[in-house]
């Protein structure tokens, strides 16, 4: 697959990126990640750019982290229940 430019803008800083696949996909994103600094900027008395990226990347990290507990979660439950339907299946 063809990587092609695509131009973001994140907090009043633009970025030209090589992506692979939909450029929509990586715009949206930025947009996002824009929205976050921007929110953690509203609400903290620094400018200083490296810092907000910072806190929005231990923001971002925080989330992850929660996605990944539960993505653990479901996959015990999903293999509990299919123990259970392989054990159900079996003694008919």
């Amino acid at each position: 697959m063809s990587r092609q430019p695509v131009r973001v803008q994140i907090f009043n800083q633009s970025y030209s990126l090589l992506v692979e696949g939909d450029p929509q996909d990586v715009q949206e994103i930025a947009q996002r990640v824009d929205d976050l600094v921007a929110s953690i900027a509203s609400r903290t008395s620094s400018s200083d750019s490296t810092r907000l990226a910072v806190l929005a990347c231990l923001h971002l990290a925080d989330k992850l982290r929660a996605a990944e507990k539960q993505l653990k979660l479901v996959e015990a439950k999903s293999g509990h229940i299919a123990t259970l339907l392989e054990e159900a299946l079996g003694s008919e």
